[in-house]
Order: C-alpha cells, then sequence, then structure tokens
C-alpha cells in the first residue's frame, strides 16, 4: 500500500510540530519553507557577536509544552535548558514607581499593599478565578478541534457562559479585583499576546496571569530560537523532509482537491495531502483561486504590529532586567488607538528585553543585547495604507530612548554600535503577514473557539491549516496544539472508511 505523502507550506512553529506528528504516524512529510531557516515568527539572527530573538521572548504555559513534547514521543527538557525567570516581569509606570511580578507571595503582598490597602487579598481571588478559567478554558475551548457546529453549541459548553465569564470586558471586569488603575493594567497587560485590547478582551483571558504566577515564565539557554530547533530536529529525526529557499506561489486545486504546489521558480510538488502552515488570510488570498472565500477573511478583525529595535551595545547595563514593561498611565488611551489602527500612541507603553541577564552568551562578553518592542497599528487600507513607516519607526524610537532615560538608562543611547529594525512592512515581507499583523486573526469574541476559522479546507477536503489564524490561536502553546489537532484530523480523514 502506497504511503500518503503529505506537503506542508511554511515551517513555522506549526508546521514544524504537524511535520513531526505526521512523520511519526509513516507518513511521508516534506516541508517547503520560503526562508533559510525554519521558524516562522520565531526566528533569530547572530550580529557581531550578538544574538536576537526576533518573535517571541517568553516561555510561558510551560504545561502545554511538557504535554505537546509528549505527545511527540519525547521530554521538552531533554531539549531545551529552561531556567523560571523571576520575577518574570518588572512593570514602570510613568511616576517611575515598579512592581515586580514574581512567585514570592510575600513580596508581591508588601508590593501590592503599597498601591492600593487591602489589593493582596483581591490578586488571590483573581488568581482563584484566573485557575478555574485556565483549566476550563484549555478543556474545553483551546485543546478542542470543533469540527462541526454541535461540538460548540451544546447544552455540555452553556455553563462556559458563566464560569469562563466571555461576555465581561477584562478590563472592566477588574474592578472586581482592584480599585488602584495600575494594578488592573499590572493584570491584564497579557491580552496583548492575544493580539488584544484588555478593554476588548474577555475576562476569560485571567487564564494567562494566573498560568505566569502559578506555572512560571521560563527561558531556554540560548533563546526561544531553540524551540523551532528543537521541534526541526524532532521532526528529521521521525523522517521529514525539508526544503528551504523555496517558495510556493499557489496551491494547485482540480477536480475539488489540492493536487500539489506550484513553487516560485514553476516547479510542480504533488501530495495526497497539502497542510498550509502560512498565515492563514495570506493563503486565501495569495496561494487559492477564489477570492470570494479571500473576502471574508479580510474584513476579520486583525491583531495590531509592533516596531521592534534590536540593538548592539558595547557595553553592558546590568541595571537593566531581562523583561521590562513600561506601562503608560493612558492605559485605555494607548489600547484605543491601536484598535482604531492610528500607527503609535502619542505616549506609547512598550517592552524592553536584555537576553544576556538569564544567558550572558547571548551578547559578547563585556557587552549587551537589548531588544526593544512597541505595539504599533498594523498596515492599513485605502488612505491608511499610506503610513510613513519610517517617521513612525524613528517616533518610537524616540518613544524608547525616553522611557531608558526614565529609567536611569540614558547612556544606552550612547553605546549603540548597531542597530536592526522590523515594522509593520517588515513582517509582512519576511513572513507573509496579512497587514504586517504579528499576531494573525486576534481573539475577540467572535474569532474564538467554533468562530475562528477551522484546520480543513470547506472546499477542498484533502487542504489543511494549521497556525496563528486557525484554531486553538495565536503564540506558541497554541500553535503546538494546533498542529497536533490537523495532524490528527489528517489521520483520521486518510484512515479507510
Amino acid at each position: 500500500m502506497k504511503t500518503p505523502t503529505v506537503l506542508i507550506i511554511g515551517a513555522g512553529v506549526g508546521g514544524l510540530a504537524a511535520a513531526a506528528h505526521l512523520a511519526r504516524r509513516g507518513l511521508a512529510v516534506t516541508v517547503v519553507e520560503k526562508n533559510a531557516r525554519a521558524g516562522g515568527r520565531c526566528d533569530q539572527f547572530v550580529h557581531a557577536g550578538h544574538t536576537f530573538d526576533t518573535g517571541p521572548t517568553l516561555f510561558i504555559m510551560p504545561r502545554v509544552f511538557e504535554a505537546e513534547f509528549a505527545a511527540l514521543g519525547t521530554a521538552v527538557r531533554e531539549h531545551l535548558d529552561l531556567q523560571r525567570v523571576d520575577p518574570a516581569y518588572r512593570l514602570i509606570f510613568d511616576d517611575g514607581r515598579a512592581l515586580a511580578l514574581t512567585g514570592d507571595l510575600r513580596a508581591m503582598c508588601a508590593q501590592l499593599e503599597a498601591f492600593e490597602p487591602g489589593s493582596f487579598a483581591g490578586f488571590l481571588r483573581y488568581l482563584e478565578e484566573g485557575h478555574r478559567h485556565y483549566h476550563l478554558a484549555m478543556r474545553h475551548l483551546v485543546d478542542r478541534d470543533f469540527r462541526t457546529a454541535g461540538d460548540f453549541f451544546n447544552l455540555g459548553n452553556l455553563p462556559l457562559l458563566f464560569s469562563l465569564k466571555p461576555l465581561a470586558r477584562h478590563y472592566d471586569h477588574m474592578a472586581a479585583f482592584f480599585a488602584e488603575p495600575r494594578l488592573r493594567a499590572a493584570f491584564t497587560f497579557q491580552d496583548v499576546y492575544m493580539g488584544l485590547s484588555p478593554f476588548e478582551a474577555p475576562a476569560t483571558f485571567s487564564m494567562m496571569p494566573y498560568t505566569e504566577m502559578a506555572h512560571g515564565v521560563w527561558y531556554p539557554r540560548g533563546g526561544m530560537y531553540q524551540v523551532a530547533e528543537a521541534l526541526l530536529a524532532i521532526a528529521r529525526a521521525a523522517g521529514a523532509e525539508f526544503a528551504f529557499h523555496t517558495a510556493v506561489e499557489r496551491i494547485e486545486v482540480r477536480a475539488g482537491r489540492a493536487q500539489g504546489v506550484v513553487l516560485a521558480d514553476g516547479r510542480r510538488l504533488t501530495a495526497d495531502v497539502v497542510l498550509a502552515n502560512a498565515d492563514l488570510p495570506y493563503v486565501y488570498d495569495a496561494l487559492l483561486p477564489e477570492a470570494e472565500l479571500a473576502r471574508p477573511l479580510a474584513r476579520k478583525r486583525y491583531s495590531c504590529s509592533t516596531i521592534s529595535f534590536f540593538w548592539g551595545l558595547d557595553r553592558a547595563f546590568p541595571a537593566l532586567g531581562p523583561h521590562t514593561l513600561c506601562l503608560c498611565d493612558d492605559y485605555r488611551g494607548n489600547f484605543e488607538s491601536l484598535a482604531r489602527n492610528q500607527a503609535l500612541p502619542d505616549h506609547p507603553s512598550l517592552y524592553l528585553h536584555a537576553p544576556a541577564r538569564l544567558d550572558p552568551a547571548m551578547a559578547p562578553a563585556g557587552q549587551d543585547t537589548l531588544i526593544a518592542i512597541v505595539p504599533a497599528g498594523h498596515l492599513g487600507e485605502g488612505e491608511a495604507s499610506e503610513q510613513d513607516w519610517a517617521a513612525i519607526r524613528d517616533q518610537a524610537r524616540q518613544a524608547v530612548f525616553q522611557r531608558l532615560e526614565q529609567l536611569g538608562l540614558a547612556e544606552v543611547k550612547a553605546h549603540i554600535k548597531f542597530e536592526v529594525n522590523y515594522t509593520p512592512l517588515s513582517w509582512r515581507k519576511r513572513y507573509n503577514l496579512v497587514k504586517g499583523a504579528t499576531h494573525g486573526l486576534c481573539h475577540n469574541l467572535t474569532q474564538l473557539g467554533y468562530f475562528r476559522p477551522g484546520n480543513r479546507h470547506p472546499r477542498y477536503p484533502n487542504l489543511y491549516f494549521a497556525g496563528a489564524s486557525t484554531r486553538p490561536g495565536t503564540g506558541l502553546p497554541t500553535a503546538l496544539i494546533s498542529a497536533r489537532l490537523a495532524a490528527e484530523r489528517i489521520c483520521a480523514d486518510l484512515r479507510p472508511a
């Protein structure tokens, strides 16, 4: 009996994990990737001895990683040298006050009570709710492949409307726990991981601060790209083959099925099954022929983007912590400007990452590596597509320098040896992200669970999807789940009736 062949478009984390699952099940798997290396948005580059992760910098939801690596027949710690980061973040507010998010409850109590007397009790109640949300959401929403409407709309799921609080807005719901606006911000900024504003996100997402506090924020030695390297090694060991520098021009469809792909150089590759790990809206818009199926995706809500700066510094700055978040007092205004797709708020919140605090090998001896990330609107359409991203980038850079000065680190600017920067235009060009939206489709209520695009094409039954804009959603942990669910569906569909 002929071994079924699978062609995977894109070697992002979802594509790598899917390749590993399918190859382990005995399928003949080939992965084609337009870039020179695997990882997709989970990317990395090295320049002058400085190592930069260009995508995720936080290893969160470790229990998901443990379960998904176990599903691949291995243990995550066999591949990654993980260290817990505690405090996970240092939050800096406009008045210079700081809050270190730590697993040390005594330290948390002292800090929170200094901001708002009585707030530690609210914090404990918030963690209790987050624990409930995490376990319910993982079981009923995240680790589920809603193949039919009945899988989602049933009496068994009805209690989730009350237990998960999907109709309550996350920030507004924080009034039940904290009166101090800065504390509400401290435990809702994680919604950005989902490409959402906490003023729109469902209160369900209290699960994210909970898992960070309870399960920890971690860091793999060598950077987050080690996740992609580990998955690539697992997939290759299982027999998957990879072709890099191999861009796909289109998916060939005929007689109601995907036949394979046409590459940018004109070659044709055929397969029994095609799985696209490229950004889903890009697949529908650029790789498939039916414009009427691409249009509904184009009308969906997209996540924001980022302007990212990668700086090599000629001296070390030990005062730079590994993860520093500068949250502005106009927290609502920041998110509202992003929701309106304004390119950059006037006084943006931003994130600083100094990986050499966690792994000295990320910078040359006596020097430092610094990543600054400023959330920004995604690429617009029509008149909004004429944004001057060079000017917006310069505005973002100045905002970072102002924050560094606030932190007593004005000297950093004078010690920058080189800069590499990414804008929404970069994200679109490098990774085919529609609108340069770094998290793909966002996770508002109408794009969650069953309402999020599924992992099989509605017209071509042998064309599947894995990745950020499909179920269950964006982020490295969910990419692993997305890949497993797609692989399980492929294998089920290939099984003789």
